[in-house]
């Protein structure tokens, strides 16, 4: 058996893959953190996102302060399990946000919930909810019953920059993303299908 089928057979076990449903055995998930200032902390849960549903699980993905035209809300048409819904307005959050906003992003907070514990997914990506948090939309205690309400085999995914330290400790796995260069430095903006 060459070295490649070795890998390929441990890690296509059904074993292996965290909230993966055999013969109706659910195997528990786990809450990743992917934080700080670099490019990739929702490329990165898109990426697991698109790998889990390829995997036969349902994906829920909730983006807060988002409400513009990403390309990544034609997932759904690639991926009938898939959902993709954004908890934002089509403004950045620039100093203090609006009513508008706020509203959002704490009607967002009450959806993720309801679906994280409908049983309905299982993977659920909570995507720029560290910037929310940063930003006072909620406050440690409401992200914590989030977590003491997620059920065990759904994997939990939350993303964004400034996660809090309370938030690092409770989680399973943290990435921080760490900028080393950045072609923006030289002028170029961000181009649709690689940055939105």
């Amino acid at each position: 058996m060459t070295s490649f089928t070795s890998f390929m057979t441990i890690f296509s076990h059904p074993l292996s893959m965290l909230a993966y449903k055999e013969g109706g055995m659910k195997l528990k998930g786990y809450v990743h953190v992917y934080t700080g200032d670099g490019k990739g902390k929702t490329t990165a849960a898109l990426g697991l996102s698109v790998r889990a549903a390829c995997a036969g699980l349902r994906v829920f993905i909730g983006q807060f302060l988002k409400g513009t035209s990403v390309s990544e809300l034609k997932l759904k048409e690639f991926f009938r399990n898939i959902e993709i819904v954004q908890y934002g307005t089509s403004e950045f959050v620039v100093g203090r946000p609006s009513e508008e906003q706020i509203k959002k992003a704490k009607e967002g907070l009450q959806d993720a919930r309801e679906r994280l514990i409908s049983g309905r997914y299982d993977v659920v990506v909570l995507d720029e909810l560290c910037v929310a948090i940063y930003f006072g939309f909620f406050s440690r205690e409401e992200i914590e019953d989030l977590l003491s309400v997620r059920p065990e085999n759904v994997e939990l995914v939350i993303t964004g920059r400034y996660a809090p330290e309370w938030l690092i400790e409770k989680a399973d796995l943290v990435t921080e993303m760490k900028e080393v260069k950045h072609y923006y430095r030289e002028g170029i903006g961000a181009r649709r299908g690689i940055e939105y």
